[in-house]
């Protein structure tokens, strides 16, 4: 039984002495096993977990060890695939298998704590792509997975200086023709997706994406947005699909979390579906947006947290960047369709993206976005209201105008909440010393 430190772990190893590098130095470790079967991993004390081939817990630090494996394609798709692990398959063939060459590289136990310094195991030239900056695939048995397209995809916003090999690029080009794309489930493309979201450049991710055709066929409501002009008055850089990733991008920046910046993605896909003869001017495009926006959510079953987010910034981000014009009422009634009153720290996470989207533009990266200070004073002073005040003083016994019984519990309701609508608007009229009737 030999033991390999193999993929992620060796790759960042050999990056960390650049200044530039950005995978976590916590990244998870790999292990491969050669020449042992899965009844004597279980008698050293591993515990088995893997459904569809041989992967086993270590007893003490509970990372995974899997065997080496070979795999054959059986049906379009990623689950169409039969693996073969036994002792006879090898470390060079199990690192055949792998993506990208800088991901196939792997050195032995001896060596795990400093892959940097140890004897590199690489048969395919990953050191050279890593120190070339290139994603170049190890074998054409990439093609047959069509979950690496996105992994190429995320590993460039990841690592935004690396270009992806010509020959990768055309083989990923011809994955799409293949349909094989078309294959992929809902919970694969979230989970890449979501990841390339939260990576050091967003933008590269939909970029490659598109490059090579496959985010026509995932995100038709994104790809649609390039070619899409807006007022240049308003956005100097013209087109609605580079502004989209100026944003992804000015979230990343942000250090904003995944429900914020899967909002960004998908905050102006409504401009995609703007009527040629309005053009530059995208008016209701807030609306369309969110009708889009629900399609790609139950297409990848995108969770409830982001898909709600992403609802309300669609909807809302217009108003927010006008809010500064908005009279009391008009902003308590913003704060009421955000939801803002029940859930103050998802508003915070709205006025982000809002954010995000302001600056998101040609010469703007570096404006302040003072609606943000404002909304926040205003979400305060409404809350300052005496709410539980207000509706006891609305529930004592009034007598009916007509039929001198007892007001009605929905009418008492009404009431209630009339009262507390005209409190926070006194309240955030005081708060901004503006008038209100």
């Amino acid at each position: 039984m030999e033991i390999y430190l193999v993929g992620g772990a060796v790759r960042d190893a050999l990056m960390s002495p650049r200044s530039d590098a950005s995978e976590p130095s916590h990244v998870d470790r790999d292990w491969v096993v050669v020449g042992a079967t899965p009844e004597a991993m279980v008698q050293q004390g591993f515990l088995p977990v893997g459904h569809d081939f041989p992967v086993f817990l270590h007893p003490d630090t509970r990372e995974e060890y899997a065997l080496a494996r070979t795999e054959r394609k059986t049906a379009p798709g990623y689950q169409g695939f039969a693996f073969h692990a036994d002792p006879s398959v090898t470390l060079e063939d199990d690192l055949a298998r792998r993506d990208l060459t800088i991901n196939a590289m792997a050195v032995t136990l001896r060596d795990a704590d400093d892959p940097a310094r140890a004897t590199l195991i690489d048969p395919h030239g990953g050191l050279r792509d890593l120190r070339s900056r290139v994603l170049r695939h190890v074998t054409h048995a990439f093609a047959e997975d069509p979950v690496r397209i996105l992994r190429v995809a995320r590993f460039a916003a990841r690592f935004p200086d690396f270009s992806v090999a010509p020959g990768t690029l055309a083989l990923m080009r011809q994955m799409v023709d293949d349909g094989e794309v078309d294959h992929l489930v809902p919970e694969r493309v979230w989970q890449e997706l979501s990841r390339g979201l939260m990576e050091q450049r967003p933008s590269r991710m939909f970029e490659v994406l598109r490059e090579c055709g496959a985010l026509v066929r995932l995100l038709p409501e994104v790809d649609r947005l390039w070619g899409v002009p807006q007022r240049a008055d308003h956005h100097p850089e013209i087109d609605t699909g580079v502004h989209l990733m100026m944003v992804l991008d000015m979230s990343a920046r942000l250090g904003a979390g995944l429900p914020v910046r899967f909002a960004c993605l998908c905050h102006d896909l409504g401009k995609g579906t703007t009527p040629a003869d309005i053009l530059p001017r995208h008016l209701g495009h807030e609306e369309r947006s969110a009708n889009l926006l629900r399609g790609v959510c139950d297409r990848w079953r995108v969770p409830r947290e982001s898909r709600e987010l992403a609802d309300v910034v669609a909807r809302e981000h217009g108003h927010i960047h006008r809010s500064g014009d908005l009279g009391a009422a008009a902003l308590v009634r913003l704060l009421e369709r955000c939801d803002a009153l029940r859930r103050p720290a998802r508003f915070v996470e709205v006025l982000l993206a809002c954010e995000c989207d302001a600056r998101g533009r040609l010469g703007h990266s570096e404006s302040a976005y003072p609606q943000s200070a404002r909304l926040g004073g205003v979400l305060a002073a409404a809350q300052s209201v005496d709410t539980a005040g207000i509706a006891r003083a609305a529930l004592q016994p009034v007598a009916h105008p007509d039929h001198n019984a007892q007001v009605s519990a929905q009418a008492a309701g009404e009431r209630i909440a009339h009262a507390i609508h005209q409190a926070r608007c006194r309240a955030v009229a005081q708060s901004l010393n503006l008038e209100h009737p």
